[in-house]
C-alpha cells in the first residue's frame, strides 16, 4: 500500500520566489515559475514532452539572478487541458547537486529568522 504523498516526501514544499531554465540547449519553452520546489526537487510546467527517468541540466535562477545548477530527473509527467499554463506539469527530482549549489538553494527555501 502507497502511503500519502506528504508522508513520502523527504523535504518540506514551498512556494519561492525561483525561476528554472534549460542549462543547455531548450529544455523549456521559456523561463518558468517553479511550483513546489524544494532541496528535492520541484514542480515546473513545460510545452517539451519529457519521457519519465528523462535527465535535465537546469539551472534554477534565485531571487538575486544568480542561477543554481541543478541536476534533475523527471519522476512524473501530466498532460495539461488546451487551455492551461503548459502542455505538460512536470515533477523533477534533484541528483548530484554540489553542495554549495545546495546551500544557495536552501537559502531561499528556508524562511529568515
Amino acid at each position: 500500500m502507497l502511503r500519502p504523498v506528504a508522508e513520502r516526501r523527504r523535504y518540506p514544499r514551498v512556494q519561492a520566489d525561483v525561476l528554472c531554465r534549460p542549462a543547455g540547449m531548450g529544455a523549456f519553452h521559456h523561463k518558468r515559475n517553479a511550483r513546489d520546489i524544494s532541496l528535492g526537487g520541484m514542480r515546473v510546467y513545460s510545452d517539451e514532452e519529457f519521457s519519465v527517468g528523462a535527465r535535465l541540466d537546469l539551472d534554477v535562477m534565485l531571487p538575486d539572478g544568480d542561477p543554481v545548477r541543478c541536476w534533475a530527473q523527471v519522476v512524473w509527467r501530466l498532460e495539461l487541458p488546451a487551455d492551461g499554463p503548459a502542455r505538460y506539469d512536470v515533477g523533477l527530482k534533484f541528483f548530484d547537486m554540489a553542495e554549495p549549489d545546495l546551500q544557495r538553494l536552501a537559502s531561499v527555501l528556508v524562511p529568515a529568522g
